[in-house]
């Protein structure tokens, strides 16, 4: 049976030009076939610093993407003759902050970010190759502050879903 890292180059190539970035893919026996689900999120490229919020995929999107990996994984041989389903989308909020374009991704978004012992939630304002930069609201005990955290040094982060942001410009 075809693993991921044996898939991962074919997929690789056949969205090479795309304008998107292959984050993940599992290939899972189901039954008689296998279930191929591949994570794509667009490429920012060799951004330096991303200050701004980037759009998401649209269905469109997804769906041209989801022609070009059944393509290219129905011109390889990589899977064999055994039948699969593929299942393709973008990662959710859910997903882990491990990367930097992980955060350059989510700029404009809340973060809960935890330096050691400390836990932060704010607004991620940049990101860049090193670095993230998180604007923490006032609260009864400590000052509104701006707060630059080298990548290195974040154990865990992860976005905080909002239903409606009280500053979103659309809202008003």
């Amino acid at each position: 049976m075809a693993t991921a890292d044996q898939v991962r180059p074919v997929l690789e190539q056949g969205l090479a030009g795309s304008a998107l970035v292959l984050e993940d893919v599992t290939v899972s026996p189901a039954g008689n076939r296998r279930v191929v689900r591949v994570l794509l999120d667009r490429d920012l490229g060799e951004a330096d610093a991303v200050t701004g919020p980037t759009e998401p995929l649209s269905l469109d999107e997804v769906a041209d993407a989801t022609r070009l990996v059944g393509d290219a994984l129905d011109a390889s041989d990589v899977l064999g003759q055994q039948p699969y389903t593929l299942e393709v989308s973008s990662p959710g909020v859910g997903r882990p902050l491990t990367l930097p374009r992980h955060y350059q991704r989510n700029v404009g978004r809340l973060l809960t970010v935890r330096v050691g012992d400390e836990e932060s939630t704010g607004r991620l304002v940049a990101a860049d190759r090193t670095a993230l930069t998180l604007e923490v609201p006032a609260t009864k005990k400590t000052p509104a502050r701006t707060t630059t955290v080298p990548y290195t040094d974040v154990d865990r982060a992860a976005v905080q879903v909002e239903f409606a942001r009280h500053d979103d410009p659309k809202e008003s």
